[in-house]
């Protein structure tokens, strides 16, 4: 069995909003895998506990983290705050995990009836289902594995009516036909689950990926979107680039042949 867990980078809000793009992010692994990913978490969690002071059970919001607001505010200098977060990512490079990241602009929607959560919940699940079926002739495998979903408890209950609604009925974009293809959700297991972030390591690195993928996604793929000063005076795009390329070896790179990362972009 997969389990998948989800974080976001943004607000869903449309066409009322506090910010132009949405980012869902799913990181995945098998259950054989969970007990090591845990254990090198906390083994990254106790070195920055060491070498920086920050708390092992304290909860990591990066954008939080990375602006200098509460509860990290005036604990860090911009140059230590960079170099946690590319020690993170480095970190989050040799678990045995795969993410998966979907942007919504919303400055190119058109539709004003546009459901930004829908959207990308639904696209981020059809791409885990895909690389598991995919995985099926890949490593020979007598079945495709199931998958669970846990969240941050603030969408789940939008999320769950989401899940459902993919397993009864779902049409998908094709690539040779006009119309769309439908292709029903098969391998996800129950609803999906509610955690609190501040008690999982792994909602907290999707948060990371997110966040990052964001910084990545306003700088590339879309247009006219500024970053924060606070944000300016910790990281350039360079540093982006940079960190995203050190996350690509736990990026689902098939999901998108559109970039090199990945990375789902919508409305296209």
């Amino acid at each position: 069995m997969v389990i998948s867990y989800f974080d976001e980078s943004g607000d869903d809000g449309f066409p009322q909003r506090s910010s132009d793009i949405f980012v869902l992010a799913s990181i995945s692994m098998l259950d054989s895998a969970w007990k090591y990913n845990l254990e090198k978490l906390l083994e990254f969690r106790r070195s920055l506990s060491k070498d920086y002071g920050f708390p092992v059970k304290q909860e990591f919001h990066t954008r939080e983290f990375i602006q200098d607001k509460n509860p990290y505010h005036g604990k860090y200098s911009p140059e230590i705050r960079r170099e946690i977060l590319f020690k993170y990512i480095q970190s989050l490079a040799t678990l045995h995990i795969r993410g998966i990241v979907v942007v919504i602009d919303k400055t190119k929607i058109k539709k004003q009836d546009y459901d930004v959560l829908e959207t990308s919940f639904t696209y981020n699940i059809q791409r885990i289902e895909n690389s598991l079926r995919e995985a099926v002739a890949i490593k020979k495998q007598q079945r495709a594995e199931l998958f669970m979903i846990i969240t941050d408890e603030g969408r789940v209950g939008k999320m769950g009516k989401v899940a459902r609604k993919i397993q009864r009925i779902n049409y998908i974009p094709s690539k040779f036909e006009s119309a769309n293809t439908r292709q029903e959700i098969k391998l996800l297991l129950e609803d999906p689950l509610a955690k609190s972030s501040s008690e999982s390591y792994f909602i907290q690195a999707a948060d990371t990926l997110a966040f990052i993928s964001s910084l990545y996604a306003t700088r590339y793929l879309c247009d006219g979107i500024e970053w924060a000063n606070r944000i300016k005076r910790v990281l350039t795009p360079e540093d982006v680039l940079a960190l995203m390329e050190a996350a690509k070896p736990i990026l689902n790179i098939k999901a998108s042949s559109a970039n090199p990362f990945g990375i789902v972009c919508y409305p296209r």
